[in-house]
């Protein structure tokens, strides 16, 4: 995976009996994915454009038909796969307002400069988003600027917070 790349969902299980399949959605509202075009499948660790003949949200979900999979057993072979966009396909953010896929992976380090871990992963939770940090141990750490979060440096992949270590 390279930055030119954002993950936004994967392929989950078949639908149906003409190759459609149930997409997972990554974005904050799930038929989000749908705005987003072409979709990338990774092949042979490279990202290769799909093309999608059709595409509708089902339910709570959404279903799509990648053009030329006509049976469950051929769309039963990219069950898994991540779905990914090129990065210049999102929206361009506000100040002070972060992908997600942005901070995973930077180093955190609290008030008195004690590195705390690695964000390896965010959770919604309504409120406020929380992130997981992981060093020597594991924090859930609220995700709320000015407050908890100090300061975010992409550049130099390092976030301040005002966390004391436990």
């Amino acid at each position: 995976m390279t930055d030119e790349y954002v993950i936004v969902g994967k392929i989950g299980a078949t639908y149906g009996i003409k190759g459609w399949l149930k997409i997972v959605s990554f974005t904050e509202t799930i038929p989000n994915i749908l705005d987003y075009d072409p979709w990338y499948l990774e092949e042979n660790q490279v990202w290769k454009p799909i093309e999608i003949s059709d595409a509708r949200e089902h339910g709570k979900g959404v279903v799509a038909k990648i053009a030329g999979l006509d049976t469950p057993e051929q769309a039963r072979l990219f069950t898994g796969k991540a779905i990914a966009i090129k990065r210049t396909q999102l929206p361009t953010l506000k100040k002070n307002e972060y992908y997600w896929s942005d901070l995973e992976g930077l180093t955190v380090i609290n008030q008195t400069g004690e590195v705390l871990g690695r964000i390896i992963y965010l959770i919604a939770t309504g409120s406020n988003d929380v992130l997981v940090v992981k060093g020597d141990k594991e924090h859930a750490i609220p995700y709320i600027l000015d407050e908890v979060v100090t300061s975010v440096d992409l550049s130099k992949r390092v976030m301040h917070v005002n966390w004391d270590l436990i």
